[in-house]
């Protein structure tokens, strides 16, 4: 199983990042042991002093597949839920000023949280997918899936040509605006389409 993230695909956190609008999806990979078991705390990193949440619509690759084209990529993943791309803010803010990888930032032990999934089939309008983050009972973050710079047939085929995706595979699929940092005691509750599909406590 790999973890395939996309970062900057929500032109309104571009402009909370001051960053530009990139002009093909931006690639990075979590190693499965970044993924945070279901029911258990995320333990905030003693390397950085800025852990932020990015809430995310994940899917799940339902089939094997190499250079697929856009227009058969919906057919390669069938469920759908609510992730947390737990970020190393200032960590990454060292590394882009280097020029380097965002891996230490992005895929450490437990940094990928990951929500109960839903069928596709069961969603009424596949084409305007809404979530959102509440945490201590305040919405934090919400989004839908139509905001989306690259769609999920844009992301499943440009990946599918340097990477084979595998049947389990995961994507997370970029953040909507209203990114912040979090402390220990605080209660993260994810929802798709109204229902709640995550939670997971900071400690």
């Amino acid at each position: 199983m790999k973890i395939i993230a996309v970062g900057m695909n929500y032109k309104a956190h571009l402009r909370e990042l001051g960053d530009a609008v990139p002009e093909e999806p931006v690639i990075f990979l979590k190693p499965d042991t970044a993924l945070l078991a279901k029911g258990e705390p995320f333990v905030l990193p003693k390397f950085s002093n800025e852990l932020d949440y990015e809430t995310e619509l994940v899917i799940k690759i339902s089939k094997a597949g190499k250079c697929i084209a856009k227009a058969d990529a919906n057919g390669y993943f069938d469920a759908i839920t609510v992730g947390i791309d737990f970020t190393a803010r200032d960590l990454q803010r060292s590394l882009r000023a280097k020029k380097n990888p965002w891996e230490l930032c992005k895929a450490f032990d437990q940094s990928a949280g990951l929500g109960d999934f839903v069928p596709i089939r069961q969603l009424k309008d596949k084409e305007n997918i809404t979530f959102s983050l509440i945490i201590n009972g305040v919405t934090k973050q919400s989004g839908v899936s139509s905001d989306m710079i690259f769609g999920f047939g844009e992301i499943i085929s440009f990946v599918s040509q340097y990477i084979t995706l595998c049947e389990g595979d995961l994507i997370y699929t970029g953040t909507p605006s209203g990114i912040g940092s979090l402390k220990a005691g605080d209660i993260l509750e994810g929802f798709l389409e109204g229902e709640k599909v995550l939670k997971i406590e900071i400690s």
